[in-house]
This record gives structure tokens, C-alpha cells and sequence, in this order.
């Protein structure tokens, strides 16, 4: 089930979480603890057709031991949605396959904090390039395991 909301998804799901931060050519993928206290960039992959995607992701699932996702929803500054946010929304629903929960996550300004980050830590083009997404995905997945740890239980 796709969840757009905390509650619903905190309600249904515990253990440790994965982060995704999906693109056009690359998808970040970030893992959290069981508690759902602090979130880790795992690894980048690169896009290429849907099976293929899911067959690498079933994999990082299983090796991660994984009970639900947080997919970054690129939604526009107002709120609104884009070509981009019907797109992640799409890809989320041929997770559907999966069986796990998933929660679609505002991931506004993920991308920016999270390269303002590595540019004050001196990280070079390259490398910034190279880790951003799925950093991304450990800022958004971040964002998302906060407000789930601060619901009422």
C-alpha cells in the first residue's frame, strides 16, 4: 500500500526502513536502524529499464532485511506536482510488487541541502557527483523516520 501520510504508514510498518531517492538516470538508497533513530546513504544505482531496477532492489531488500520504503516526492515549491512527481508516483506503484508498505516523502530541497553539505565539507565535484543521490535518499529517509519516531504510539 502506498501511504502518503506518517501515521498511516507508522501504523503498519517497524524495523528498519529504506530510503529512496528516484531519478531519471540513477536511484539513491539509503538504509535507517530498526529503531528508526538515524539514517545511512547505502548506494547508487543506475537507472536503466524497470525490471532491471526492481530486480536490483528486491536484492538491496533482502540484504537489508527491509519491512518498508520512503520514496522522495519531488513536488514543486508550491506544493503542486510535476511531470517529475507523476513519474516517482508511477514508479511507486509498480513497487506495488514488492508487498511493503510505502511512504511518498516531500523530498523538497533534499538535493540542495544535502550538496550544500558535501560543498562545506571541501568534497570535490567529482565525488559530490558521485554520492548525492544517495544521500539524498539518507536525507529524505531522515526526514521521514523524525516525524514517524515523533507519532504518538
Amino acid at each position: 500500500m502506498i501511504h502518503l501520510a506518517a501515521a498511516g504508514f507508522a501504523d503498519v510498518v517497524s524495523g528498519r526502513l529504506g530510503g529512496l531517492d528516484v531519478g531519471t538516470k540513477t536511484i539513491g538508497l539509503a538504509t535507517c536502524d530498526a529503531t528508526w533513530s538515524f539514517a545511512t546513504p547505502a548506494e547508487t544505482i543506475r537507472r536503466t529499464k524497470f525490471a532491471a531496477d526492481l530486480a536490483v532492489l528486491k536484492s538491496f531488500i533482502a540484504r537489508h532485511a527491509l519491512t518498508g520504503l520512503v520514496i522522495g516526492l519531488p513536488l514543486n515549491l508550491d506544493g503542486s506536482d510535476s511531470p517529475r512527481t507523476q513519474s516517482v508516483r508511477a514508479f511507486a506503484r509498480n513497487l506495488l510488487v514488492l508487498d511493503l508498505p510505502l511512504l511518498l516523502w516531500d523530498e523538497r530541497w533534499s538535493t540542495v541541502a544535502v550538496e550544500r553539505t558535501m560543498i562545506e565539507a571541501d568534497m570535490s565535484r567529482a565525488r559530490r557527483a558521485e554520492k548525492i543521490d544517495a544521500h539524498a535518499a539518507a536525507h529524505i529517509l531522515q526526514a521521514a523516520i523524525d516525524a514517524l519516531s515523533h507519532l504518538p504510539r
